[in-house]
Order: structure tokens, then sequence, then C-alpha cells
């Protein structure tokens, strides 16, 4: 390779990065005009349907009015104008996804920005509004006009961000509108490809954070310094393909071996810093399991791994390794650390026993090396809303 070459490789990769960049928001034009375009059949499709001027052989004959027209387009046969159909009606103006959304962001002028409109706190707010909204969601419905100004931010800013790949994914898979809502900006801020976006539904991403939620609520005394949206339970690592009976070395290597994959289901923001890291205090060595850095909590968070039933003991090795990283690893200007306790599994009294007068932020919570049934998830639900009623009539 020449010399002259080798000085214009700086100028080689920015215009190759232009070049990217502009690639980049052709896509994202393209799609936000494909999604409205859809959005938009979808309303004339149920408003025919719904006022019955349109029957079935009506849409049928739409569609072979399209493949006459111009056979090359794809997606508008009579499954995909349906399709359209259910997508407008998910998420039109008089819809319960968007009146949820419009309940969330009650705050939001069209002069906000996007960070404003895609609330990182959304899950906390999700789960506390669901009561409310089932029992009056019309409650939320403003004057005609700012309800048409504030469906037009959700949909430019919300609806047409996403793929129609992703729409179709939460289309087919989720009734619920808490949860489309949910992997809807979720989609958004982690950035979920329609793969992953597809992984997360399986493994009842909505419900375990929820269940996480109302399991805090339990044990609050000692998680008030956690963010809500940090942490799962349980966490599903059914890609380690572990046996039912394993070690927790081979727990540690088979999470290192899938590395990219775990931080996909703890969730993004972590910086892997290493295995069996040394700590030394006085003039003994001390390794822990999984050490990462969290960029948006700027923090150390430790994952201990357990493959048995928590036991209050784990407490006390993790708070002593939660001080030794605060006292000689964390920088100044960094938050203090936070540990994560992965075991097989837990007893709930026990760990808010074993919690209640915990000061370090930790978190307990069980792991599954196989796909959850929802409906399992679903009883335990049932039965952590049962405990937190108890303790309000109380």
């Amino acid at each position: 390779m020449s010399k002259e070459v080798t000085s214009n490789n700086s100028v080689f990769e920015q215009i190759f990065l232009l070049i990217q960049e502009a690639k980049s928001r052709v896509y994202t034009k393209a799609n936000a005009e494909l999604v409205l375009l859809y959005f938009n059949v979808g309303a004339v499709v149920s408003e025919k349907v719904n006022a019955g001027s349109w029957g079935e052989n009506t849409v049928q004959e739409l569609a072979n009015f399209i493949a006459l027209k111009q056979p090359e387009l794809s997606g508008f046969n009579r499954r995909g104008l349906y399709r359209m159909k259910q997508f407008y009606e998910t998420y039109g103006i008089q819809s319960e996804c968007f009146l949820l959304w419009l309940t969330i962001n009650s705050k939001v002028s069209p002069s906000a920005t996007l960070s404003e409109k895609i609330d990182n706190q959304y899950i906390e707010k999700v789960s506390a509004l669901l009561t409310l909204l089932e029992s009056n969601p019309k409650s939320f419905v403003s004057a005609v006009p700012t309800q048409i100004e504030k469906h037009t931010i959700f949909l430019n800013n919300v609806l047409l961000k996403l793929s129609w790949a992703n729409h179709l994914e939460i289309l087919s898979t989720c009734k619920k509108a808490e949860e489309q809502l949910f992997y809807i900006m979720n989609s958004l801020i982690e950035k979920w490809s329609m793969r992953e976006l597809r992984r997360q539904i399986k493994t009842a991403t909505f419900e375990r954070t929820i269940l996480a939620k109302k399991q805090n609520q339990i044990v609050s005394t000692a998680l008030t310094q956690l963010p809500q949206n940090l942490f799962k339970d349980p966490y599903v690592f059914e890609f380690l393909n572990l046996p039912e009976i394993h070690s927790e070395k081979d727990f540690e290597t088979s999470i290192i071996r899938n590395l990219q994959k775990f931080i996909l289901e703890v969730g993004k923001g972590f910086t892997y810093m290493g295995n069996q890291y040394r700590l030394q205090v006085g003039n003994k060595d001390y390794y822990t399991d999984l050490l990462f850095y969290h960029r948006d909590l700027q923090c150390l968070v430790l994952f201990e791994l357990k493959i048995e039933e928590f036991a209050p003991e784990f407490l006390g090795k993790l708070n002593f390794y939660l001080e030794a990283l605060d006292r000689d690893v964390k920088r100044p200007n960094e938050n203090p650390s936070i540990g994560i306790l992965l075991c097989k599994g837990k007893d709930t009294e026990v760990v808010e026993y074993a919690l209640a007068r915990n000061t370090s932020p930790a978190v307990i919570a069980e792991y599954e090396t196989k796909l959850i049934d929802k409906k399992t998830l679903a009883s335990k639900l049932h039965q952590l809303a049962e405990i937190l009623n108890k303790e309000t009539e109380q």
C-alpha cells in the first residue's frame, strides 16, 4: 500500500461514514413513509368495513385492483389489508393503546424533544396505571383538537420510528394495550431488531418486568435506591443450553460464551469488565463472578451466581464485595455499586427478612434455563397482588 493511500485512509473512512449515515437516513425515511401509508390505508379500510359499506369480498376486490394496477407491489393482498386495518384500530385516535400513551405523556407538547416523549421510566408508569386505565379509559380523552395534535405526536415520534416488521410481531402476539405499548417503547429505547423483539416477547419480558416491580414493593426497604426498570425476575437464559443440573462454573462459563445474548436479556447499557474479578482486602484475594459497568446508571454492577435457592448468608458475601468495589474500584464521580444475586430459586418471605435491614443496593432474582409458561407468571402476579392488597388493607 502506497504512502499516499495510507495518508488518505482517515479521509476515506470519513466519506464512507457519510455514505452509511445517508443510507440510514434514507432507510428511516422510507420506513416512516411505509408505516404511515399502511396506517392511512388501514384507516380507510376500517371505516368502510365497520360502517358496513365493505365486506370481505370488497376487500378482496381492492387487493385485486391494486395487484392489477401495480403487480410488483407486495403486502397489499387481502391478508395485508386486514393487517393494516388492525394496525389502525390498535393505534388509532380512539384506541386503548393511544389513550394509555396519552395518559403517561399527559404533559407532552408539540415542541417537546424526543427524549421527553419517550420516557425511560415508562415501565414503572405503565404498571402503576393498569388499574386506573382499565377502570375508566375514556376519562383521559381531551378536547378533540388537542387530542388530534397529540395523536400526531404519537404517530410521528413513536409508531413511525418502528419498523413494520416489529409492528407485525407485536400485533400478532400481544393482545393488551399496555403490553403492546411496552414492547413498542422498549423497541425504540433499546433499538431491538425484529429478532430481538421476538425473543423478548417469547420470554415474557413484559410479565417478568411487572412481576419484578411488584416483588420490589414487598421488599421496598432495600430497593429504594434502584431504578424500577433495571431488572427482571426471573431472568431467562434458555440460550445458555445448560442442563438441569449444572455447576456455578458451568453457569459462568456459558454466560461468558454467550455474553451478547446475556446482555440483551439483562438490558442494554452494560459494559463487561471481566469474570473472576480480583479484589484484594487485607492480605487475602477475593474473586467476584461477573462484573459490569452500567453506562446510564454510571456505576459498577456485580452479578453473583448461585445454582441453589437463595440463603440469607449469600447477602453478606455480596455486601462485602460491594463495599470492596466502592472503596477500591469505584471512581469518585461514579454512583455506588449495585449487586444482583442470581439464584436458582427463592422464597419471597426469606428475601424480605434478609433485605429488611440491608443498606446496600442489592437485587435477589431467580433465573430459568428454559422458557417460562406465561400462565405460571400470571399466577405469580396474582399471588403477589393478593399479598400487596392485604398489606394495604392492614
